[in-house]
């Protein structure tokens, strides 16, 4: 028997053997790398060479009503990834609305200063209109 019918054959008695619960080197889980360690196989036998062992695992595993578990980890992963794109989204809402806010304010700074600088100025004006008086006294 060649090393890569044997190891078809190792793959689907581990196949059983976790699809039935009873994992002997494993820890039963219902993923590629338990199945992997379970045959005695390296991990990329399935993911490179058995593709179509793995399949047929993973279609069993859903037959039987289960999630494999790289599934099931995969959808927490996209369940708390979209948890987190809804916070950015609100806490970007917020920080448009910030900048919104500080650009009036400072549009509204920018206006008094320069009405006090026109102030200022008229003052000086004045100020320089009026006629110089002598000194008293002298």
């Amino acid at each position: 028997m060649s090393p890569v019918a044997d190891e078809r054959d190792r793959i689907r008695a581990a196949m059983d053997r976790i699809l039935r619960g009873t994992p002997e080197r494993s820890n039963g889980a219902l993923t590629i790398v338990a199945l992997a360690v379970e045959a005695g196989v390296p991990r990329n036998a399935l993911t490179q060479r058995h593709t179509d062992l793995k399949n047929e695992f993973y279609d069993k595993v859903r037959a039987r009503g289960g999630t494999p578990d790289s599934e099931r980890r995969l959808r927490e992963q996209i369940r708390r990834l979209m948890e987190l794109r809804a916070a950015d989204a609100e806490e970007l809402a917020q920080f448009k609305a910030d900048a919104e806010a500080l650009v009036g304010a400072l549009h509204q700074a920018t206006m008094e200063n320069l009405h006090l600088g026109q102030q200022l100025a008229d003052r000086h004006a004045v100020i320089r209109a009026l006629p110089t008086q002598a000194p008293l006294g002298g």
